[in-house]
């Protein structure tokens, strides 16, 4: 047996208001929309399925909802600026190689941008 993908699922009441940050401002792809559930995603890429378990989010920042990582940090960080998302830490270096900013989906799900630093 073998897990194949893990799915994030986000409760919303009005889950159209996701094309904005997870399309305009993140870029995945709609992918499926039943009008009840939407679901997003990016090319496919050779990631294993993970899920972490934390006591905080590092640097002493709550947990986040979610991680994204993200090639291209600076141009997502421009985007949720000019959408009107309030960055609610960051962006910064972290010690652990990592340079990330936190902002809130239209959810209120704190969402960890990130993107690993090169070697």
């Amino acid at each position: 047996m073998a897990v194949k993908r893990i799915v994030a699922n986000i409760a919303a009441p009005h889950p159209e208001a996701a094309r904005a940050f997870y399309g305009d401002v993140l870029g995945l792809d709609l992918v499926m929309d039943h009008g009840w559930i939407v679901t997003f995603a990016a090319a496919p890429l050779m990631a294993a399925p993970q899920i972490s378990i934390a006591s905080e989010g590092g640097s002493g920042t709550p947990v986040p909802d979610l991680s994204i990582e993200v090639d291209d940090l600076d141009a997502v960080l421009g985007r949720a600026k000019a959408a009107g998302y309030e960055i609610a830490y960051g962006p910064r270096q972290e010690p652990w190689g990592v340079r990330r900013f936190y902002l809130r989906d239209p959810f209120g799900r704190l969402v960890n941008v990130l993107t690993h630093s090169p070697d």
